[in-house]
């Protein structure tokens, strides 16, 4: 898909990975671009940027996700491209407490079972439509130290997976993008955190692998090349890989 004349909706637009997608697709000549956010000050300033439409979305309720959809389709014109792109992190194991699993569940699970729920049903009847969730390298391999982290990004992959594969016949295309680390507010104060061991990206090659998957609409967008590899030695040989994984683990639990 083309984002020339396309109407664009963006979670998480005030800043990282979801501001960088906001500035790349409106110079690919986007119609209009929704920055939705938490953070209404930092979404009206990426809006102002490429004039868009700013609005104030908590991902993790369903009644603002609808709301959204709502608002766009509704004063803005049909969503051609929905960018579920908000994230949160937390650190610890299976001692991580309910609130905080709850929470980082709605936020990074959730927030794309809502947007899909209530956008694919107008897709379809309009013959097609694209998704592209945000999840993480995590979600494909896991996450060192975060026991939320990789198993919300990993039923985020799921989703994704299952979405693209009930939908695709519905002229629906899914994406999902797989980053190890990118700067942002989530790894701010993390720099040498265990997922920048190949090295932290800024957030706009991110976006530029972006418009590269959905022009060629295909499934996994990569910014980190060295992630296919990894997921090679996973499947080619599980034990092997759980072995590396348990040395990464005592490595940079050596650090803390």
């Amino acid at each position: 898909m083309e984002l020339k004349d396309k109407i664009i909706v963006i979670t998480g637009a005030a800043s990282g990975i979801g501001k960088a997608m906001a500035l790349r697709f409106a110079a690919e000549g986007a119609k209009k671009i929704i920055c939705a956010d938490l953070n209404l000050a930092g979404a009206q300033a990426t809006a102002d940027e490429i004039d868009g439409i700013a609005a104030e979305v908590n991902v993790g309720r369903e009644e603002d996700i609808i709301a959204l959809i709502d608002r766009v389709e509704g004063e803005v014109g049909p969503i051609d491209l929905f960018c579920s792109n908000a994230g949160i992190m937390a650190k610890g194991g299976t001692e991580v407490s309910n609130d905080d699993w709850q929470r980082i569940w709605d936020i990074n699970v959730m927030a794309h079972v809502y947007a899909a729920r209530h956008l694919v049903p107008l897709m379809k009847r309009r013959g097609g439509g694209y998704l592209l969730n945000t999840a993480s390298a995590a979600g494909l391999l896991n996450q060192v130290g975060s026991a939320p982290y990789g198993v919300t990004k990993h039923a985020a992959v799921g989703l994704a997976e299952w979405l693209a594969l009930t939908h695709g016949d519905d002229g629906i295309k899914v994406s999902v993008l797989c980053p190890q680390a990118v700067r942002s507010e989530m790894t701010r104060g993390h720099e040498d955190g265990v997922a920048s061991i190949d090295g932290m990206l800024e957030p706009e090659p991110v976006a530029d692998a972006c418009v590269e998957t959905i022009r060629n609409e295909t499934f996994l967008v990569l910014p980190h090349p060295e992630v296919l590899g990894y997921m090679r030695k996973k499947t080619e040989n599980y034990d092997r890989w759980i072995g590396g994984m348990k040395k990464l683990n005592r490595a940079y639990n050596a650090k803390d």
